[in-house]
């Protein structure tokens, strides 16, 4: 019998929607808890339809106005390496959700580069290294930024950012930011932080909806090798949330559900 990672849990909101409004009620929470008291709140954020579903209920949402948003700092996972403005982007989708409705400082958002900015994909993802190591904590424990929240997709695969199923990204814990070529899913070429990085995030919240995910979660739960599940590799410091669908959660067990987070 497999051993499920207690401290792994899953949150279920009844559909999308309802997904997104309480996933997004929940990072504004958090964000207006962290800038309250003046610290900074480095977000990763993610792609895919539910990362811009709940970055699209934060923007309804009332509480984003009594937000510092000066004191928040924005980075992708991974991004796709294809022109700037390109649909296939994941900051164009972020920022027509959300980002672009904010009064934050423009060197808060912090991009990757595209394609079309004279730079190949290596360079790319050197200077995405680069660009965290500026923020890298005082004490010296990281390269990087400890993100208060690590917003990451689930594919049908189990892929997080561009980490896929038996590839070697996925085994990579001696650099920060990677060049991918020959995606499985397109486009071919992508950058992508390592688990190192979203395992120094203080809290990992995986956000999936749909039956096509359901297997993913299961495996991820049950504590599957990260190597052919990286779902299952993704791990906070403080707290690591699935927030699902009941499409998605049908084979979740029941003591893995967290009633009240």
């Amino acid at each position: 019998m497999a051993e499920f990672w207690t401290e792994k849990r899953v949150v279920i909101s009844s559909d999308p929607t309802s997904l997104a409004e309480s996933v997004a009620d929940r990072f504004l929470n958090r964000v207006a808890k962290r800038t309250g008291s003046g610290d900074l709140a480095h977000i990763a954020l993610t792609g895919g339809s539910m990362g811009a579903a709940v970055l699209a209920a934060a923007a309804r949402h009332p509480r984003r106005e009594g937000i510092d948003w000066s004191l928040v700092h924005f980075w992708w996972s991974d991004e796709r390496f294809v022109p700037l403005g390109h649909a296939d982007r994941n900051d164009r989708q972020a920022r027509e959700a959300l980002i672009d409705s904010l009064d934050i400082p423009a060197e808060n958002i912090h991009t990757v580069a595209a394609s079309d900015e004279g730079v190949d994909l290596d360079a790319a993802a050197a200077a995405y290294a680069d660009e965290l190591a500026r923020f890298r904590p005082a004490d010296g424990t990281n390269e990087w930024p400890s993100f208060d929240i690590c917003f990451l997709g689930v594919g049908p695969d189990a892929h997080i950012a561009s980490l896929f199923p038996d590839r070697p990204e996925i085994r990579v814990t001696d650099r920060a930011v990677l060049a991918v070529r020959e995606s499985p899913k397109p486009p071919p070429e992508r950058v992508t932080m390592t688990r190192p990085v979203i395992n120094s995030s203080e809290r990992v919240w995986m956000v999936l909806a749909g039956a096509d995910k359901a297997a993913a979660l299961g495996l991820a739960l049950a504590g599957a090798s990260y190597h052919s599940v990286p779902a299952a590799g993704a791990k906070g410091r403080k707290r690591t949330i699935f927030f699902v669908d009941e499409a998605a959660a049908a084979q979740v067990p029941p003591e893995l559900i967290e009633g009240d987070y």
